[in-house]
């Protein structure tokens, strides 16, 4: 997992993040350190702030009207867990850290679904920012990214030879 600085620096969200509900201000100043404003607080989703230079993501009324949205992380999972990172324990930590495994832990749905793209590619795992860069970008929106050990993991796990360098 990357810190909430990591990401922000990766490039998440079109930049839009801290546009509205939450202050940026109410987090380190260092997390923001050397980023343009439209990285974090822009109006406009910008594609080329996100790392895989690509849209991705729900908009926040999709996002409350799936029941996401607790009413102390206006902003979701990544207000929340900018939180989590920062001490904070609260009680929507069961459910959250629930929501993140399912999406992109070692189980999670969309973490084994790029891994299986990228397996059918036949691509280094180091080189396949082409495969599903929408999906790879979502992760990191989750603060994954996919990664050599991981992926020898999954090929293991599989039943795959192990053929990543």
């Amino acid at each position: 997992m990357f810190t909430p600085k990591e990401m922000l620096h990766k490039g998440i969200f079109g930049g839009t993040y801290f546009a509205e509900l939450v202050d940026y201000k109410d987090f380190p100043e260092d997390w923001f350190k050397d980023l343009e404003e439209s990285a974090y607080k822009s109006k406009k989703y910008l594609v080329n702030v996100n790392l895989f230079k690509i849209k991705s993501g729900q908009s926040q009324k999709e996002w409350e009207a799936k029941g996401w949205i607790h009413p102390d992380d206006p902003r979701g999972w990544f207000e929340w867990y900018c939180k989590y990172f920062l001490g904070r324990r609260h009680e929507d930590d069961e459910r959250q850290i629930k929501r993140w495994a399912a999406f992109c832990g070692p189980k999670g749905r969309w973490r084994n679904i790029i891994y299986s793209k990228i397996h059918a590619d036949g691509c280094d795992v180091e080189f396949s920012e082409h495969v599903s860069p929408r999906i790879q970008q979502s992760l990191l929106h989750w603060s994954y990214l996919v990664n050599r050990a991981d992926y020898s993991d999954w090929l293991q796990k599989k039943g795959y030879q192990n053929l990543t360098k």
